[in-house]
């Protein structure tokens, strides 16, 4: 059936509501969104025929680089930096054992070659950005392990990548293999990827920094664009792009950024689309008809991937690295799988391999498993090992000057500190310059409107309107942590 313009675009549109209002119900229903997603798909499915591998897979790298970016600028590297060994030891040998455990279960459940048995493991080893970031986006877990996950999920895809191409190319052409030459791609990947995406970190930090558009909306295309040729450049390059995006992600989301909140919220907006589209398009390309033949397999596979292949991976991967038993159950539990094994399994239908199909649809149970049993029961699990606070309770008021890009002013954010010398001072009682304006300050959740008398207490959020030229300044000023006097702040 040949579907005309129009009829893209509604059905397209249709796509897009009901996913956004299938995340609505998802919370009152007790059911992750990601599952209701997948189910959305399938009953598309039954009026839409789709089964183009090869657009998947194009949407898809287009999806994760922006959930990677979005992800990225959201993570914090003064929470990331302590959990660096640990988060790096997960995105590489976890997923490296996960592979190879889950592979030698593939292989005697789906009875395939030891080769397409651990090119399987590669696709679902490796846990997923997107839904671990709107998991622990929500929850008030211990911050270490908080920082682990979210630095594992952003960091491990391209080790799954690399995995899943490095099998197929096995498969495919197998007198070529040689460790050693696998080694040094792998190094070589990783490499590039990490110097690429932080020089692509620190020259768009510099472009929109400096570049006055002539709208305020443009600074966030401009932020989209440069992620998407960081991964281009990386991966021309012979580099990981995935890393490259995410690392300079957070470089970028760690760094002054003129226009920050309009950035920060546009590409939310837009990872939320991509999320949304990529499970719907999971639940497309499944045909029941034939997950029925192999609905035990998928099952299986999925529980032995949830309760032994992720945990042998974390308790092996972690040993003498300050986490206990309990941290490590937790770890283990919250490897959720997402669109990263639906864009993987794409590569090797569009490679033409024997089983593709089959991987497909076993992919298919491993992601609506892990994202109904482990995604729904996150929460309880904290609770009941004693990791969450509840849930976490972030301010829901943000300010941002929106204006002509060629304005002089703009209003930027301060957070006052303990240690911060303005702390538990009135705003009458600081000496600031004449051309700095504290237009606003966002107490717990309410909004105050600074006057003389206005106390600033630890935890305020600070809008202050001045001039761009002074905008460090400003910011300096601020953050002084003793008395010291304006002059020699302003002078360093």
């Amino acid at each position: 059936m040949i579907i005309s313009a129009d009829s893209a675009i509604f059905l397209f549109s249709l796509l897009l509501v009901a996913g956004v209002l299938t995340t609505k119900f998802s919370s009152r229903l007790g059911v992750p969104y990601l599952v209701l997603y997948v189910v959305v798909g399938m009953v598309m499915n039954k009026y839409l025929y789709y089964d183009n591998a090869a657009l998947t897979q194009l949407f898809g790298i287009l999806a994760l680089i922006v959930i990677l970016f979005e992800g990225g600028m959201q993570t914090k590297w003064q929470d990331v930096k302590p959990v660096i060994v640990p988060s790096a030891s997960l995105a590489t040998f976890g997923v490296l054992i996960t592979t190879f455990t889950i592979g030698i279960f593939a292989k005697y459940v789906l009875d395939v070659s030891w080769l397409e048995a651990f090119l399987f493991g590669s696709i679902v080893g490796s846990t997923d950005a997107a839904a671990v970031f709107s998991v622990m986006g929500t929850q008030n877990i211990k911050r270490k392990l908080s920082s682990t996950l979210e630095a594992e999920s952003g960091s491990n895809d391209p080790m799954a990548v690399f995995l899943t191409i490095t099998f197929i190319s096995l498969i495919q052409t197998p007198e070529t293999a040689k460790v050693s030459s696998v080694i040094l791609s792998f190094v070589l990947q990783m490499g590039l990827g990490l110097l690429i995406g932080l020089t692509m970190g620190k020259f768009t930090v510099w472009s929109i920094n400096k570049i006055n558009l002539d709208s305020s909306g443009l600074y966030p295309v401009l932020a989209l664009g440069f992620a998407i040729f960081t991964y281009g450049s990386a991966a021309v390059l012979k580099g990981s792009g995935l890393l490259a995006v995410y690392v300079m992600a957070v470089y970028v989301g760690n760094s002054d950024l003129t226009f920050r909140h309009s950035i920060f919220r546009f590409n939310e907006g837009f990872a939320w689309m991509m999320q949304i589209l990529m499970f719907i398009l999971l639940g497309l390309l499944s045909f029941p008809t034939e997950l029925v033949d192999i609905a035990w397999q998928g099952v299986l596979l999925a529980f032995l991937l949830v309760f032994i292949a992720r945990p042998i991976g974390v308790f092996l991967t972690t040993i003498k690295m300050g986490f206990t038993f309990r941290d490590k159950i937790f770890l283990s539990w919250s490897g959720l799988k997402g669109a990263v094994p639906i864009v993987l399994a794409t590569y090797p239908i569009v490679a033409g391999l024997d089983n593709s199909h089959v991987m497909f649809n076993i992919v298919f149970f491993v992601v609506f498993i892990s994202a109904l049993v482990q995604g729904s029961t996150i929460s309880l699990l904290a609770n009941k090992l004693g990791l969450s606070a509840g849930e976490k309770i972030t301010s829901p008021h943000s300010l941002e000057l929106i204006s002509m890009g060629k304005t002089n002013s703009e209003i930027i954010e301060i957070n006052i500190k303990e240690d911060f010398y303005m702390a538990n001072k009135e705003i009458r009682d600081l000496d600031l310059p004449e051309s700095c304006l504290i237009t606003a300050v966002v107490r717990d959740t309410k909004v105050i409107t600074p006057r003389g008398t206005t106390e600033l207490l630890a935890g305020d959020i600070l809008y202050v309107l001045t001039p761009k030229s002074q905008r460090k300044l400003i910011k300096k000023i601020f953050r002084q942590k003793d008395n010291t006097p304006l002059e020699t702040a302003s002078s360093s």
